[in-house]
């Protein structure tokens, strides 16, 4: 009954509007205030939860994102896709899948990779005869790449919340992001087969597309400064981070030669205001992860699992519907920062892997982009296209499936996973 309460007025609180921090902060506030009479606590985890070297991550990537965007590096990104394989049955598609792989290992935000590529792609889609359906439903699906694909924000807290390796993580979604990308570029190949009013631009000649490929070189090894100093232990994931953001600086200054004073303030307010909102949820979910763990719930859990004698197996299989649920209401970060903490114990006590179980929550999040009522992709397209909600979710749908078949090759070969930071030295 107290868990019902707690989660029960949590996700109240959620519904009514009122910022998750607040909501995350007032609830274990409440629960502190009832179990011992007093709030010292909340000073010392917050403190201590927000004195984490590995929390400057997060406005270090978010500034390397936002000066790509500003130095429209992403715009040649999506104009050397188009033009390489543009051209084939299918091409377009396929080209918009790659663009949001890039851009997503660049930004490491799904809503901003929706908005950057779905501005430029979705016209140029409908004009060579794509259902507008069949465009939204791309961009909404390609979007979500940003959370799984290397550096992803959401990863980064997951990360925090569970002391699972950053780098380990990060490593660990690759394999499972291009594999995602591949199926949703077989797809698109598949559906424009189907549809005869597609058409395909006339190919520009190699000359054209090794002129796109070098105006976009800087955009393409972007992802391999950051991943490989990672993969080869040249720098921790922190440090990558700065190598990305200095990166991003020395071409938008010295290659695109764009970059003013002005748009270097604007990424640095953008990337506060980020950050920030950030570091206020994840103080309030400390203080809300405190306050469960002094009422003993995650080991009340634990000890009720232990008692079903659910296999590791069974338990994510529970876990993974649980989250997909709860995606169709809540926002990824709260979810993250809600469950993990209840469920830590539990994972760790049936011996499942901290960073398999953490692509597989960063695949359910992604499927919870594109569910309604609250996939925040499908308001994005909406906003940038006017089109109706109902034909964004049309769009989206076969893309769910596609989602939910890749969870589950996961959960069946857990090595896809957990191959590449084990190979590159991270430990279990």
């Amino acid at each position: 009954m107290t868990t019902l309460l707690i989660f029960g007025g949590l996700i109240a609180l959620l519904l009514t509007g009122i910022p998750i921090f607040a909501a995350l902060g007032l609830m274990g506030s409440a629960v502190l205030w009832i179990y011992e009479g007093k709030l010292w606590a909340v000073s010392d985890v917050v403190f201590s939860t927000l004195n984490l070297s590995t929390l400057t991550t997060i406005p270090l990537f978010v500034f390397m994102a936002q000066v790509m965007i500003k130095a429209k590096v992403i715009e040649d990104l999506y104009d050397m896709t188009n033009t390489v394989i543009g051209h084939l049955r299918g091409g377009l598609g396929v080209a918009t899948v790659a663009a949001c792989t890039v851009f997503a290992a660049i930004s490491g935000s799904s809503v901003a990779t929706a908005l950057s590529i779905g501005a430029s792609s979705i016209p140029q889609m409908k004009r060579f005869g794509y259902p507008e359906r069949d465009a939204l439903g791309v961009i909404a699906a390609g979007g979500t790449l940003g959370i799984l694909i290397p550096p992803s924000g959401p990863m980064i807290l997951y990360a925090i919340v569970s002391e699972a390796s950053i780098g380990a993580l990060f490593l660990a979604g690759i394999i499972p992001g291009l594999l995602i990308a591949l199926i949703f570029a077989a797809f698109c190949v598949l559906q424009a087969s189907r549809r005869t009013s597609i058409s395909a631009p006339d190919w520009a000649g190699w000359e054209a597309a090794m002129a796109a490929i070098k105006r976009s070189i800087w955009a393409l090894l972007a992802p391999p400064v950051v991943m490989g100093g990672i993969y080869f232990g040249i720098f921790t994931a922190t440090e990558a981070a700065a190598a990305g953001s200095i990166y991003a600086l020395l071409i938008a200054v010295f290659i695109y030669r764009n970059f003013s004073w002005k748009m270097l303030y604007d990424c640095a307010y953008q990337t506060m205001r980020t950050s920030m909102m950030v570091f206020m949820i994840i103080a309030g979910a400390a203080v809300f992860g405190h306050a469960i763990t002094i009422i003993r719930l995650p080991v009340a859990i634990t000890e009720m699992v232990a008692g079903m004698g659910l296999s590791a197996t069974g338990f994510i299989l529970a876990v993974m519907v649980l989250i997909f649920i709860l995606g169709m209401f809540l926002e990824t970060i709260s979810i993250i920062l809600i469950t993990t903490p209840i469920l830590l114990p539990t994972m760790i006590h049936l011996g499942i892997d901290p960073v398999w179980y953490g692509v597989l929550l960063m695949v359910n999040l992604e499927l919870a982009l594109i569910t309604p009522p609250v996939g925040m992709n499908l308001f994005v397209i909406k906003g940038i296209t006017n089109a109706p909600l109902s034909e964004v979710v049309k769009g989206a749908s076969p893309f769910v499936l596609l989602m939910i078949f890749s969870l589950a090759l996961l959960i069946a070969f857990p090595s896809l996973a957990t191959w590449l930071p084990y190979t590159a030295g991270f430990g279990r």
